[in-house]
């Protein structure tokens, strides 16, 4: 027996520290361990084993009852050895006389009759289409529970300090007011004049093949008060107010003011959610309003140019033809479409969590289920109407 050094220059630093012997044979060669094999005494001895490991063995029989100590690092070592060894086909065994030190070495080694590689089972489509549904209603059902959360908070939270000077914050109203209705009424008026012009365009040439281009006044007045005006405008403000609610929150969540507000005593609702509630709720049906004006004018130029009805004419038509409860069937769903986008936008930025791509994915969101939910309403009322003779 002569106990193997990687270099003669080692023996010392085995003293003491992990090391082992070898017994060659021409059928087997036999390691016998000593000493600590942990991770503090284990370098000297690691290139040795690799210079072992280099050399041609027939096979290799590896002895750990002698060792004193022993941890993962040492078991690492045993269990590369039979890794290498069964990877050039050669026998690999290892003895020892406790079961402590075999356990450890077990558990580095992939048992291949307990552990068997499962393939994965794709769902089947339908499958996918129910989870997916099902997550939807959940989240959906998630959604307006928090939005009910929303409108009692920010009912709640101005009504707690209504006694103090910072109940409900005026000025806040009127600042969110202007950056939700006076600054979009350039966009919403030319885009209502627009849409108007075409409408009118449409219907008066479908209808002059009839002989009744004068209908054209009671189709652009009847379909944009009740429907067109409100619903564009909703979707407008659902796309460039609701965004903007989103991404405010969103930012504010991410930075931690919300957590801030609660620190020092204020609801972050009520200081951040009601005055854009009620500002929304407050501007949509005076933008809706605008709309209905707006797309009247662009019917007026369209008429007058294209079918040669003078304003004049026009308005008599109008006046004449489309009661005025057609225009308050319009304005009575704005209020209700502006809390829905408030709220809508509230819920996905208090959802935003700490990084931009969720920032930007949770505004993405807020704008199409505004947008989707509005469009819902709308035929809602639709049915409604209808269903009352109004």
């Amino acid at each position: 027996m002569s106990e193997y050094e990687a270099n003669n220059d080692l023996r010392s630093a085995y003293a003491g520290k992990a090391r082992f012997s070898v017994e060659r044979s021409n059928t087997v060669w036999k390691l016998v361990c000593f000493g600590d094999w942990t991770i503090t005494g284990i370098t000297e001895v690691d290139r040795a084993l690799r210079a072992i490991m280099a050399e041609a063995y027939p096979a290799i029989n590896i002895e750990t009852s002698q060792v004193s100590g022993f941890d993962t690092a040492g078991a690492w070592l045993i269990e590369r050895f039979r890794r290498h060894a069964e990877k050039q086909g050669r026998e690999f065994t290892h003895q020892d006389g406790g079961a402590k030190h075999t356990e450890l070495v077990e558990v580095l080694h992939p048992d291949q009759n307990r552990i068997q590689a499962v393939e994965p089972i794709e769902p089947a489509v339908s499958v996918g289409f129910v989870e997916s549904f099902g997550r939807g209603v959940v989240t959906l059902w998630n959604d307006l529970l928090s939005g009910f959360f929303l409108i009692g908070s920010a009912i709640r939270g101005p009504q707690m300090k209504a006694g103090s000077r910072n109940g409900i914050r005026f000025m806040s109203i009127i600042h969110q007011m202007d950056h939700m209705g006076l600054r979009a009424v350039p966009v919403i008026a030319v885009m209502s004049f627009l849409i108007g012009a075409i409408i009118a365009q449409q219907g008066a040439y479908q209808l002059k093949y009839y002989g009744e281009e004068l209908l054209t006044v009671n189709m652009v007045g009847i379909l944009h008060f009740r429907e067109i005006g409100v619903l564009l405008t909703a979707i407008m403000v659902a796309g460039r107010t609701g965004s903007a609610i989103t991404a405010e929150i969103g930012t504010m969540k991410m930075r931690e003011e919300i957590d801030a507000l609660e620190v020092i005593g204020l609801n972050p609702v009520g200081v951040l959610i009601f005055p854009r509630l009620i500002a929304l709720i407050i501007v949509l049906p005076i933008l809706t309003l605008l709309s209905d004006l707006a797309g009247m004018l662009g019917a007026i130029t369209i008429s007058n140019f294209y079918i040669g009805i003078s304003p004049p004419q026009f308005l008599e038509a109008l006046q004449q033809n489309v009661p005025p409860q057609h225009m308050i069937s319009g304005l009575i769903k704005a209020p209700f479409m502006a809390l829905i986008i408030g709220l809508a936008a509230s819920v996905e930025g208090l959802k935003v969590g700490g990084s931009s791509e969720d920032l930007g994915r949770r505004t993405t969101a807020a704008v199409v289920r505004s947008i989707f939910a509005v469009i819902v309403v709308d035929g809602l009322f639709a049915m409604f109407y209808a269903a009352i003779g109004y």
